[in-house]
């Protein structure tokens, strides 16, 4: 049999996380990456950090249906260095590691999505969506 769980534990579950990335004095950070995503956030990030974006504090709303949409999100308006967006992760004010997920560019069906994910050093990172999801089952 399969677990499946309510839309109030769904939704409690999303602003549990979510609220981690309000730790600590300040806003979380989103930072985007080329290659593939490591085995979690606990781990080093690997790849090229093509640009850190600036999170709402807070940066998440409540959680509906279990499903947590993101507050206003500051672009990146210098991008570090030319690539691919292959990843991103979720780190609140004090650097400490939240989430890593993929990256799409809109329409692509990634956890994370930006308006193209070819990235040119100097240009601009823009994120389309970024919610967080707790599934049914």
């Amino acid at each position: 049999m399969a677990v499946r769980i309510s839309n109030a534990a769904r939704s409690a579950a999303a602003d549990a996380i979510v609220d981690l990335i309000d730790a600590g004095s300040g806003a979380g950070t989103l930072k985007i990456y080329t290659g593939s995503q490591p085995a979690g956030p606990a781990t080093a990030p690997s790849g090229t950090l093509l640009g850190t974006l600036t999170m709402s504090d807070p940066a998440y709303g409540a959680a509906s249906n279990g499903v947590a949409a993101a507050s206003a999100i500051t672009g990146d308006t210098s991008a570090d260095a030319t690539g691919t967006a292959g990843w991103a992760r979720i780190s609140d004010s004090d650097g400490t590691a939240i989430i890593d997920m993929s990256v799409t560019a809109t329409g692509g069906g990634g956890d994370l999505t930006l308006d193209s994910v070819s990235i040119v050093a100097g240009g601009a990172i823009n994120v389309t969506s970024l919610p967080v999801t707790m599934p049914a089952s």
